[in-house]
């Protein structure tokens, strides 16, 4: 059976809700934010190539071939929900400091939610 991406924006959610005194939050936060990204992206990538006779490497040119694809679509805006997505994953996966990631968290949970309904 197919894993479901989207369960990725599950425990995202529930990475936000956690607290472990061995664990700082921002880790947690870090982590959700990343799951969020890979929820919407890998769901997007399987859309397109489901529906759209998308033909993904599965590699990581495919995170821009995903937006370029959903781009020449024009799919309400999909593909600068997914730029976003990525661009607060790169950051919480490369960046030493982040001012204000529980915001950028709550905006990649709602921008993953939205390519998730949108592409049902």
């Amino acid at each position: 059976m197919a894993f479901n991406w989207a369960d990725y924006l599950s425990l995202a959610q529930f990475l936000q809700a956690q607290s472990n005194p061995g664990v700082s939050q921002e880790a947690f936060f870090r982590c959700a934010v990343s799951r969020a990204y890979y929820a919407a992206f890998c769901h997007a990538r399987n859309y397109a190539r489901d529906r759209h006779g998308l033909m993904p490497r599965y590699n990581g040119d495919d995170h821009s071939l995903v937006r370029r694809h959903f781009q020449t679509r024009r799919e309400k805006g999909v593909a600068g929900k997914l730029e976003d997505l990525r661009d607060w994953r790169n950051l919480c996966d490369y960046e030493d400091a982040l001012p204000d990631l529980p915001h950028i968290l709550v905006n990649a949970l709602a921008e993953a939610r939205k390519v998730i309904a949108i592409l049902k």
